[in-house]
Order: structure tokens, then C-alpha cells, then sequence
């Protein structure tokens, strides 16, 4: 059974630090892309990183130079690294997959109405 679950949110200070943790059971994670998306209170879903299976990587606009993803095979884990959290980073941030090696949509990873799997998110809370 694909399950996929995340991990490592909390609230930060504007400027601050966090990293998201995505862990796999039931696959491989490192065959398939893997998304990050996130959902803020009131607004759509949106597409934040996605990595493909050959590690090539994308970023929304409004996180590209402060948002690092990056695979840890051993671990079966993609890790979303995020500097410099700002309010508007406020939400609810999900990894998914559709079991494809390449990020879907355009821009690639921004399809999120495709995703087959997903955790169950955990709550980014950027505040001072």
C-alpha cells in the first residue's frame, strides 16, 4: 500500500527555518518525481517544488532561491528545506506523487489535480 507521510512543520518567525520531511512505505520512492504542494486557508492548492527521479527540480516562482528539495535514498525520504519564511508561506504543505519519473503539468510540478497519493499534510505557521 502507497502511503506517503509528512513530517517537520511548526510555527517559525518571519526570516526563519524549517524542513519538511516526505518518507515513503509501500514503494520505491526514488523511481517516481515527487511534489510538494501546499494549501493556505481560503485559498487553492498550489505546486512549491517538485524533484523527478534523475533529481532534476522545479520551484513556484514565490519560493525559487529560498526553497531547497532534495531526495535522501537511504531513507526514502524527499526533504523540502525552506529559508527565509515569509507570512504569505503560511499553509498546509502535502507531498504527492502519481508514480511518474518526470514532474507533471505546466510548469512542471503545478499539477496537483493529477497526483495519485498523498500524505496528510503538515501545518507551516510562519508568525511572529
Amino acid at each position: 500500500q502507497v502511503q506517503l507521510v509528512e513530517s517537520g512543520g511548526g510555527l517559525v518567525q518571519p526570516g526563519g527555518s524549517l524542513r519538511l520531511s516526505c518518507t515513503a512505505s509501500g514503494f520505491t520512492l526514488n523511481n517516481y518525481a515527487i511534489g510538494w504542494f501546499r494549501q493556505a486557508p481560503g485559498k487553492e492548492r498550489e505546486g512549491v517544488s517538485c524533484i523527478t527521479m534523475n533529481r532534476n527540480t522545479y520551484y513556484a516562482d514565490s519560493v525559487l532561491g529560498r526553497f531547497t528539495i532534495s531526495r535522501d535514498d537511504a531513507k526514502n525520504t524527499v526533504n523540502l528545506q525552506m529559508f527565509s519564511l515569509k507570512p504569505e508561506d503560511t499553509a498546509v504543505y502535502y507531498c504527492a506523487t502519481d508514480l511518474k519519473t518526470f514532474c507533471t503539468g505546466t510548469p512542471p510540478g503545478s499539477n496537483y489535480a493529477g497526483m495519485n497519493f498523498w500524505g496528510k499534510g503538515t501545518l507551516v505557521t510562519v508568525s511572529s
